[in-house]
């Protein structure tokens, strides 16, 4: 059974905000979210940023990657007004404060790590070493609802959070589930799967509920298919339409 909860804001604001921000975040609580999903990757000095892109250019200005830059150096760079003028003040995220605004706001996290490429064992080690840190008296007190859910493509980076942070869940990110994906998902100890909803089916949405995953899916846009998806028994989903599929939606739906 899926713990957590069922519809979470992509990236903060959906389309309604520049993505993996405060702004973001702030926008996705005014349509009454408190469930996010957002990126984590590694700038040049180890320190993780809220970041989806591997380089600069698209919704931070600059140029090169994010391994060129320290973390500081992130965190001064323009990550709004891609979007529009009136984000031109929103800047890079720190992965630690973006989480302590969450927790302190009562926003649950779906946190994927995205490693830029050769960095993932750094990667999962470091989210996963320091949402530990930061849950530790939810791990004491054995309340896993309040976890984050630690997702990632990478089986190394999921492995190497495995390693440092065991009793934190784990779940697989894969657009399509490919033969062999019970195994490559127990070998990490995964508590759910993320499927790309285009690719799912009513068989292999109940094949990953039989092997007792948790079922997620992204990035489902149209309220018509997030009901079909709820149909299949899919537990949850994230959303870029905040403003057509609110937090509610699967209890209407169910």
């Amino acid at each position: 059974m899926w713990p957590y909860p069922r519809i979470l804001a992509h990236r903060g604001g959906g389309t309604l905000a520049p993505e993996n921000t405060f702004a973001g975040l702030r926008r996705g609580m005014d349509f009454g979210f408190r469930a996010v999903e957002f990126d984590v990757m590694l700038a040049r000095d180890g320190v993780p940023v809220v970041m989806h892109d591997p380089y600069l250019g698209r919704t931070v200005s600059g140029a090169g990657h994010v391994f060129d830059y320290d973390g500081l150096e992130l965190a001064r760079m323009d990550a709004g007004s891609w979007f529009g003028v009136d984000y031109r003040a929103e800047v890079v995220p720190l992965f630690v404060e973006f989480a302590q605004f969450c927790k302190a706001n009562g926003i649950w996290m779906n946190i994927e790590i995205k490693p830029a490429r050769g960095f993932d064992v750094e990667t999962g080690e470091t989210v996963a070493r320091i949402a530990r840190a930061m849950f530790a008296d939810e791990l004491a007190g054995g309340q896993l609802a309040k976890l984050p859910l630690l997702s990632s493509f990478s089986f190394a980076a999921l492995e190497a959070a495995r390693r440092v942070a065991p009793d934190l869940p784990r779940a697989c990110l894969m657009s399509e589930l490919p033969p062999g994906w019970e195994p490559l998902a127990r070998s990490v100890e995964a508590s759910a799967i993320h499927a790309n909803h285009r690719h799912l089916t009513p068989a292999l949405a109940r094949a990953v509920l039989d092997a007792g995953f948790g079922l997620f899916c992204y990035t489902v846009n149209e309220p018509a298919r997030a009901a079909e998806l709820l149909g299949w028994g899919v537990e949850a989903f994230c959303t870029d339409r905040i403003d057509l599929i609110g937090p509610d939606f699967g209890r209407k739906a169910a």
